[in-house]
């Protein structure tokens, strides 16, 4: 169970409110907004969001990002005394980052039944053949992660299918057939 602070928020969602302010940096960029924090000994130690297409690589997940910066920090590869918090479920690359840091504890916010990692597709964080098993908590602000991501995808929707009638309407005036 998590602690109730001063503010009314348990420590989970206030930890997952900075993650949502990642995920708010990375739609800025265009991006698919999932961010994450990672907190060991009560502080934010590092923070993530997607970079795939700022950085042109599939590798720029908020997780891996996040992962970097805090095995850094701590001068290990082994994060064991520490928690992630994850707007969206893992994907089967960071799931699998994820197991291999030995993140003892995972929070995520709003599930991904077309890739997620910890339970909706596969379950690599509680996969019992593994060396690691990851506690997880699911749902924490899932709501306001969920709805995020809902408003994202609509926007993209709609800019393509702006794009489209515009390419169609350019076509027709100019005499092309379509």
């Amino acid at each position: 169970m998590a602690k109730i602070q001063a503010s009314g928020l348990t420590e989970d969602e206030r930890y997952m409110k900075e993650a949502i302010r990642q995920a708010k940096k990375a739609q800025a960029l265009g991006e698919v907004p999932i961010g994450c924090v990672i907190v060991y000994e009560g502080k934010i130690i590092a923070r993530g969001y997607n970079r795939r297409m700022v950085d042109h690589t599939t590798l720029a997940h908020a997780e891996i990002i996040a992962i970097r910066k805090a095995c850094r920090k701590i001068g290990d590869w082994r994060l064991e005394g520490c928690d992630i918090y994850i707007t969206l479920e893992p994907c089967p690359m960071c799931a699998g980052a994820i197991v291999q840091a030995r993140i003892p504890r995972v929070v995520i916010g709003c599930m991904n039944p077309k890739a997620g990692c910890a339970g909706s597709v596969l379950n690599l964080l509680s996969q019992e053949g593994f060396n690691h098993r990851c506690q997880v908590e699911k749902g924490v602000l899932g709501e306001g992660c969920s709805q995020m991501m809902k408003d994202f995808f609509r926007e993209l929707r709609e800019k393509g299918k702006g794009e489209r009638e515009g390419s169609q309407k350019s076509a027709a005036s100019s005499g092309h057939r379509i």
